[in-house]
């Protein structure tokens, strides 16, 4: 069962979520779930992965970042304006939010000894990742595909970028051509090294910590894993590589079932927090 909720920003944002097993909140741990770059919380995998962490007894929070480009209830990119405007460190703030919210019970009286874990994909495990780094109420953490670094683009690129004012892609699924305003590229170069460093950010993590990679990832390559392991506190971290699969396990948009490499993800992704929860309960 699902409940879906509206939230306004002190910035006066609209933030759209959808919450799994609302039953499980007084009894209980948190999931909050971070979706990837022109990702949103209805695409693919996440409605099913909500119901199935809420069916093992979790509480489950996904949620659009209010710059993701999807309207309130829609799943088509019809905000292109907004989206042109989104920025990592907009996007970090949100993910902050969206936990004090469920610390302050805006979604209903919770367990008072609950546990919060992170769960981020692609450039939301990236954004994950700097999260956990800064907020303490995160007991643990998991990324899947996730991103090593922010800045990834070639100065060729950041320099026509500059010049126009905005950088175009395209959307491989919906074939819309997408902007980036000048405003997300001054968020990567002011603040790559410092308060947007994944490498910094994994100094300061001390939680448990799950990185989950498909060797066949072509939109984030496995290299990238292998480089946030190589940053992480490995006495705290797992690294599950997957063989014979890329960036989404086999899951396409619309969704059409789950695929063997993502109920895999699903099984390692529920031990680890089932296990570190316990522990540290």
């Amino acid at each position: 069962m699902s409940q879906n909720y509206s939230y306004t920003t002190p910035n006066n944002h609209n933030i759209d979520i959808t919450t799994y097993g609302n039953s499980n909140l007084i009894n209980g741990n948190c999931l909050v779930f971070v979706h990837g770059f022109k990702g949103f919380k209805d695409w693919g995998f996440c409605p099913y992965l909500g119901s199935y962490f809420s069916e093992k007894g979790y509480f489950v929070i996904t949620f659009n970042f209010s710059h993701n480009g999807v309207a309130k209830n829609s799943i088509n990119f019809d905000e292109l304006d907004k989206f042109a405007n989104n920025t990592f460190s907009k996007e970090i703030e949100e993910i902050n939010l969206i936990i004090k919210l469920y610390q302050d019970e805006f979604f209903g009286v919770k367990n008072k000894y609950s546990k919060i874990g992170l769960l981020g994909h692609s450039r939301g495990g990236g954004d994950a990742i700097i999260a956990a780094s800064i907020n303490n109420r995160i007991s643990a953490l998991v990324t899947w595909s996730a991103i090593a670094k922010i800045d990834r683009y070639s100065e060729r690129q950041k320099k026509e970028w500059r010049e126009k004012g905005y950088f175009e892609i395209t959307n491989a699924r919906t074939k819309q051509i997408m902007r980036l305003n000048k405003i997300l590229l001054d968020d990567i170069e002011e603040n790559k090294d410092n308060s947007l460093s994944i490498k910094k950010a994994l100094s300061k993590i001390n939680i448990p910590y799950l990185i989950v990679h498909g060797d066949q990832d072509l939109a984030v390559p496995i290299n990238e894993a292998e480089q946030i392991y190589l940053w992480s506190n490995k006495e705290k971290t797992e690294f599950f590589k997957i063989s014979g699969t890329g960036h989404t396990f086999e899951i396409k948009h619309p969704f059409e079932g789950s695929s063997k490499p993502f109920d895999n993800v699903l099984e390692k992704t529920l031990h680890f927090f089932n296990k570190h929860f316990s522990e540290t309960y």
